[in-house]
Order: C-alpha cells, then structure tokens, then sequence
C-alpha cells in the first residue's frame, strides 16, 4: 500500500496497514442485519463495541440497499441517523455515513462525520457540491441500477474495464470539482448489480482498480456470493467473510466494510503479521 494517506477531516491515515469499517444499520431490512438496532441506546452501544474491538471507523446506514429495498424520505433516514453520528462524533470516533441523499450528507457531515460512502458515486444533483464543500472523505461506489432492481440479470461486456472507467471518471469529476485526490476512495460494488460471475472478475481485478492511485474499499462481509460459494446462510458466513476480506486486502485492498470487525481485526492482525 506504499506510503498513500488518506484524509477524513481531521483524521489523518498512513495506508501502511489494512483499515477496518464497521457497519451499523440503523434499518428495519438490511439483508443481514435489519431490525437488529430499533433504538439509539443498543445502536450506540453496538457502534462502541465495535470501536473497542478495533473499527478504524463506523459506517452507519438509515437506508438498505439490499436488494429489492425501497427507499426511505430524507426526513426518516436523518431520524434513524443523525443521534448516532452526533454521539459518535462527540466521543471522537470517526464516522462515515452511508447515503445517497445531499440533504443527509450535508447534516451528517455539519453533525460531524468524516465521510460519506455513497453507493451512487455522487451522481445525484448537488452531492457532489456538498461533500467539495466539506473535508470530508468520499467513497465512490459503482452499482448498475437502483437497488430494487440491480440483480435483474446484471449484463457487461468486461465488468473490470467498465467498473474502472466509470470510478475513474466519478474520481475524476470529484477532483475537478476541487476535493483532493487524498480524500477520495473507490468501491468496485461486490454485489450491487453484479452476479456471481462478475463479482469473482472483479475480485481477480482489483489490482487494475488499485493502479488508479486511490484506496480501495471491499466491502464482502456476509453477501450472497458466500453464500452461494459455502451454501451457507446469512448468519453462518463469518468464515466466509473473513477470508473474502483477507483475500482482498491481498489483492490491493486498503480498507475492507465488515459487521464482524473483532474477528475481521483479528485475523488480518495475524495474517498482516505473518506476511515476509
């Protein structure tokens, strides 16, 4: 990973090791974890263990994306979200924000979150603008379609060559519009509009994403290609996760999106450690 830093508002990283994003979601449905946090008091205490077992940082999400979700009102994805940024943000814990929505970003970000993940690249009318005006981290998603239908038979002709053109071209436009290279971060979107097939390609291609210069998230922890590698379930595919995110810090990785982040710590503490 060389000597690349990544900046997060006021936080500052070295990319000289793995990093480690924790998720929360603050949903009714996410596909494996929705309705588990239905109040602040047990969403925040989940964030903190996390913190405590090692989280470099805690992405938090009022909306799922899972496939077939619908969409929630800006005002209902700010009521589940906007407590837990401002608790975790007073008790100096990096944040990102999962969302789509400028109006959530822009009271994330003032709540004081560092960044925002957002599975559509900052294509929505004035996100962009939003996060230029923050020094926020960004990261940069492809995903094929809108979530309600983005695994309706996925189609590519080269699924790293157009994941690399479009993150390119996103970063590209973020750069112009005045953020700093340093603050950006790609997501190749294992599982948003993509088969199995597709998914395993862009595994094996993460090296040519990483030959753009900027850090790459993976975020593969409990998905459905697992699942159809293992035939196990959602909640029995720790093992599962844990050696998709090793394998793809191997291939390139700087920070990898996990719910079981003491394991994930865990094992890419010693894997990290046993390298020559």
């Amino acid at each position: 990973m060389g000597s690349r830093t990544l900046t997060l508002g006021s936080h500052h990283w070295l990319l000289d090791r793995p990093y480690v994003m924790g998720v929360v979601n603050v949903t009714p449905d996410s596909f494996s974890d929705g309705g588990q946090l239905p109040d602040f008091e047990r969403s925040l205490k989940k964030a903190l263990t996390m913190v405590d077992d090692g989280a470099d940082i805690i992405d938090i999400g009022g909306e799922s994306s899972r496939p077939g979700a619908s969409p929630v009102s800006g005002d209902e994805e700010l009521r589940r979200v906007l407590p837990l940024v401002e608790a975790l943000a007073a008790r100096s814990v990096a944040v990102s924000v999962d969302t789509v929505k400028p109006e959530v970003m822009k009271a994330a970000l003032d709540a004081g979150a560092v960044m925002i993940n957002d599975i559509q690249a900052l294509q929505a009318p004035e996100a962009l603008a939003v996060v230029a005006r923050s020094q926020a981290a960004v990261c940069l998603m492809h995903m094929r379609g809108a979530p309600r239908t983005m695994q309706e038979a996925p189609a590519y002709d080269d699924v790293v060559a157009e994941v690399k053109a479009f993150l390119s071209a996103r970063a590209s436009a973020l750069e112009a519009a005045g953020v700093a290279r340093e603050r950006i971060v790609l997501d190749p979107g294992f599982g948003f509009g993509k088969t199995v097939a597709h998914n395993l390609a862009l595994m094996q291609g993460l090296p040519e994403l990483a030959a753009l210069g900027y850090p790459l998230l993976a975020g593969w922890s409990r998905k459905s290609t697992l699942g159809y590698l293992t035939g196990r379930a959602v909640e029995e595919r720790l093992a599962a996760s844990l050696a998709a995110s090793l394998a793809a810090v191997a291939q390139g990785a700087a920070l990898v999106r996990v719910h079981d982040v003491r394991e994930t710590v865990d094992a890419l503490r010693v894997w990290c450690t046993m390298l020559p």
